[in-house]
């Protein structure tokens, strides 16, 4: 069965939106998917699926999500073929090695136009950059993430496209959760 990876937008965080990773495990094997697996608590979940487009696993996430957690969450789903080219695809090899916890992979649900990612670029006032590659994002937030006006609510505002991000350290344990 092909494996998938499912990343859940904005769980976890400052005490709002509070899904035990046990919990969101089990709700996920009771939709029939198998080797399921999550890495750290800000819901990045690895399983196996049958045959269905990514569009169609994120639609069923999150209405099965609003179900069982009565919870309203995003879900941007890939697979791992598409989870290993994207850490290919990497355009800042030398930041992703010198400082992997400043790169972030923002994992769209659909891809950007180049004229709202050239927007996006023209709105960035700190020293952040960014490329995109199909449905991501690749940021470089060299200053730290916390302080910096390049936030998702932005990203997505400019773009058109919800949206969660995951750092450079986080995206390789999760290519290696596929391979296991």
């Amino acid at each position: 069965m092909p494996v998938c990876v499912a990343l859940l937008r904005g769980i976890n965080v400052g005490g709002r939106n509070m899904i035990a990773m046990s919990d969101l495990r089990e709700f996920v094997v009771d939709l029939g998917f198998g080797g399921v697996k999550s890495l750290l608590q800000s819901g990045n979940l690895v399983f196996q699926s049958e045959q269905r487009t990514t569009a169609a696993l994120e639609r069923l996430l999150e209405t099965e999500t609003q179900k069982w957690f009565k919870l309203s969450v995003d879900y941007v789903v890939r697979t791992a073929k598409e989870w290993e080219t994207i850490v290919a695809d990497n355009p800042f090899v030398d930041e992703a090695a010198s400082d992997p916890s400043h790169l972030v992979v923002m994992c769209l649900k659909q891809a950007a136009e180049q004229m709202d990612v050239k927007a996006l670029q023209a709105a960035i006032k700190g020293p952040e950059t960014v490329r995109s590659i199909g449905k991501q994002l690749y940021a470089v937030y060299p200053a730290g993430i916390g302080t910096s006006k390049l936030t998702n609510a932005v990203i997505e505002q400019k773009l058109g496209s919800r949206c969660t991000g995951r750092n450079w350290n986080t995206v390789l344990k999760i290519a290696a959760l596929t391979r296991d």
